[in-house]
């Protein structure tokens, strides 16, 4: 293999990313929220040796009052391997802080956003699938990129797909406000 060909497949695939909208208001839970985000549409990222990643536009993980938790699924992820061989690959994730548009800003950080992948909710072609956290007992804060899923595919084009949750930990100081922020997904 020549050494451009080996650098291109350790290049990360260009990041996936899902726009959230989450409300927070005072006294009781209202409904959730319906208002659009501004975020890229959805996105496929393809890369020359065909590894790709899919992730929903937007999810909206409803509505809060200070001190509460809100969690919800944010719609499937899939990774399509159609690469030559059988290499690895690991789909990461990432949080942005979640902040509210107009004057002070509010910042909700993420630190207090968990996510959890769950079990691969689709599969096909061969090879081993590892999910990052399979219960929401293993779920992890994203105050850092975290390891979503994992595998090694088979011979053939495989495909892997996953419903993850995010778990929302609203402050007990946390003003109301409509606050969005960004999970982002790549894969490599």
């Amino acid at each position: 293999m020549s050494p451009n060909r080996a650098a291109r497949l350790r290049r990360p695939v260009p990041a996936a990313v899902t726009a959230l909208a989450l409300v927070l208001g005072p006294g009781a839970p209202a409904a959730p929220a319906t208002a659009s985000t501004t975020a890229a549409p959805a996105v496929i990222a393809w890369r020359a040796d065909n590894l790709a990643i899919t992730v929903p536009n937007t999810a909206n993980i409803g509505s809060g009052v200070a001190g509460s938790t809100l969690s919800d699924t944010l719609g499937t992820v899939t990774v399509v391997d159609s690469r030559p061989g059988v290499p690895p690959w690991t789909a990461t994730v990432s949080s942005t802080d979640f902040t509210t548009s107009g004057s002070p800003v509010q910042t909700i950080t993420k630190a207090n956003v968990a996510y959890w992948s769950g079990p691969a909710t689709v599969s096909t072609g061969g090879g081993t699938r590892i999910a990052g956290q399979p219960t929401a007992d293993q779920k992890v804060v994203l105050t850092v990129p975290r390891t979503a899923f994992s595998a090694r595919k088979g011979t053939f084009t495989t495909t892997t797909s996953w419903v993850p949750t995010l778990v929302v930990t609203l402050p007990s100081t946390a003003a109301a406000g409509f606050y969005t922020g960004t999970i982002t997904h790549s894969v490599a």
